[in-house]
């Protein structure tokens, strides 16, 4: 899929309803999702997250624009955020088949649209603009908009779309390309502004400023070239500043890390750690702004279990969970991974439908008399099963008392079990999706002789899925064993019975996937594919059959 997010930046964090109208603008356009609406009332500011298709991207932005421009009036804006404009950024991320250099094209036609139709003064930032001077947004909205009157005349802030007069009612826009960037504050156990400064100071790549004796009051030294000569922060790819939050009471970091593949959120978060308790300050917690790629959490997860010498082949979800406990995300409001984390709000929760029931509704779904789910899900299902029973040892294994030095090792085959569940357990619906497609081309209409023709390819189609799917489980499962058997010959010896159970599911999930294979290749009219899909099961199944014999043979002599 073509994906572009965008999140512009609206000046209105305190009258929802305005609000209202701005994102129900921006969902106006057909194609576009709104993922994520988080407004601010001491900043009086509106952070939208929406995604879509470039061209369903770029309308519903620009009627998220205009509307902004009828509804703000910057005039009597007032708030505790750097602002330009009533649109004060609105930045274009690529998320997947946009390169930058066409989602800078994208920018660009939003930006003259914007000039063009709205007479709002335009700057590109980031990716988008040529001149390296006018790249970065702080450099950009210096002055803010009680500046912008006068800073707009001037030649080197012409705008590079639109009037060169700054409208008062509107203000000026900001559009650009950029990376993911994480919108991340920090709570402090202070409601001082300066000592928030001073952590922000620390710990932002651009630092502070170098001063002469006192290092807060004294003069500003400067280079041979009349530059302020500055002390670097810790981070890179990190933006801070230090403010209050009145809604909250305490002081805040306010943190943009522009590129989190450079700087993590826990590392910044940790940065903001030692550099509070060097002043004599605590943090407290955290908030996200927007939301945060799924990858980021579950790195945090993964660095505070390994900083308690814990193992890291954990679910998903308790790595989530171990991230937000540690960094405080849920200290000023509840986090909601479904609504703060992009995938999560991208992903088809329809093509979940199995793995999202309970237990109970499971079998109950499976007992119906319906046709789906059968024996092809039944099998994924059972794979899955057996690779946590494994990983389970492992993680029983790498927290055993006594066997510490071990640790690592067995993190690392719970790490790769979870993986093998999570592929397994997204066969469970896909195996079902594979038979509703044979269903729905068996429906196709057959009077013409071209809708035959169109039927039959949809036919052979849909079947040739239907056979790899389960060939797909089976290789899957097959995949399983190493890591079982190393439970079973090296693990925790108290769980030894447990890891025998796994592989016992893991003989059942590829027998089971195996006749799957064979029953749906039967129909296929291209033989010679159909022939070798079925020697490929077979081979899978006798090696599987042998491992397993010789896995509960251990098993059994050691109970």
């Amino acid at each position: 899929m073509r994906l572009i997010e965008c999140v512009p930046n609206f000046s209105e964090g305190r009258d929802l309803a305005k609000i209202k109208q701005i994102t129900d603008a921006i969902e106006s356009a057909e194609g576009v999702k709104l993922l994520d609406v988080d407004p601010g009332n001491a900043t009086n500011r509106t952070v939208v997250t929406i995604v879509g298709s470039p061209e369903a991207v770029i309308e519903g932005a620009f009627r998220g624009i205009k509307k902004a421009a009828e509804v703000i009036d910057m005039s009597q804006h007032t708030g505790a955020h750097p602002r330009m404009g009533a649109t004060d950024v609105c930045p274009l991320i690529p998320v997947s088949g946009v390169t930058d250099e066409e989602a800078i094209e994208y920018a660009k036609q939003l930006a003259k649209r914007v000039g063009e139709e709205l007479s709002i003064p335009v700057y590109l930032y980031e990716k988008a603009q040529a001149n390296p001077d006018r790249k970065n947004l702080a450099v950009i909205r210096a002055g803010e908009y009680e500046g912008f009157a006068k800073k707009i005349k001037q030649p080197k802030w012409k705008p590079d779309f639109g009037p060169v007069e700054f409208p008062a009612k509107a203000g000026a826009t900001v559009i650009g390309v950029r990376t993911f960037l994480i919108a991340y504050n920090v709570n402090l156990n202070t409601k001082s502004t300066r000592l928030a400064n001073s952590v922000a100071f620390d710990i932002r790549e651009n630092g502070r400023a170098k001063r002469e004796g006192n290092p807060y009051t004294g003069k500003v030294l400067k280079d041979a070239d009349d530059k302020e000569v500055r002390i670097l922060g810790a981070l890179k790819e990190c933006k801070a500043i230090g403010w209050f939050i009145e809604e909250y009471n305490v002081a805040q970091v306010s943190i943009n890390l522009t590129d989190p593949t450079v700087t993590s959120v826990h590392h910044a978060f940790d940065e903001c750690c030692k550099s509070a308790n060097k002043r004599g300050m605590r943090v407290t917690g955290s908030e996200l702004v927007g939301l945060i790629p799924l990858k980021a959490l579950l790195d945090a997860g993964r660095h505070y279990l390994s900083n308690q010498k814990r193992s890291l082949g954990v679910s998903e979800q308790e790595l989530i969970h171990i991230a937000v406990k540690s960094m405080g995300l849920d200290e000023l409001s509840p986090f909601d991974p479904q609504k703060k984390i992009i995938e999560y709000q991208l992903r088809n929760l329809a093509d979940e439908k199995l793995v999202a029931m309970s237990l109970l509704d499971f079998a109950d779904e499976t007992a119906s008399e319906s046709t789906a789910p059968g024996g092809g899900s039944i099998a994924a299902y059972c794979g899955t099963l057996g690779i946590s029973l494994g990983t389970m040892v492992a993680n029983l294994s790498a927290g055993k008392r006594g066997w510490e030095d071990k640790t690592e090792t067995f993190s690392k085959w719970a790490e790769e079990g979870q993986l093998l569940k999570a592929q397994l357990m997204r066969a469970v619906d896909e195996d079902t999706a594979a038979f509703t497609s044979i269903m729905y081309a068996f429906g196709l209409p057959k009077g013409s002789e071209e809708e035959k023709a169109a039927r039959i390819a949809a036919i052979e189609e849909a079947t040739m899925y239907a056979v790899e799917v389960p060939l797909r489980v089976m290789q899957l499962s097959a995949d399983c064993l190493p890591l079982i058997e190393a439970m079973i010959t090296d693990g925790n010896p108290n769980s030894i019975t447990d890891a025998g159970v796994g592989a016992l599911c893991i003989r059942t999930a590829v027998h089971g996937a195996c006749m799957n294979v064979r029953v749906n290749a039967s129909g296929l009219k291209d033989r010679a594919w159909a022939d070798n899909k079925i020697a490929a099961a077979k081979a899978i199944l006798q090696l599987t059959e042998t491992k397993v014999a010789e896995m509960i043979a251990v098993v059994e002599s050691k109970i």
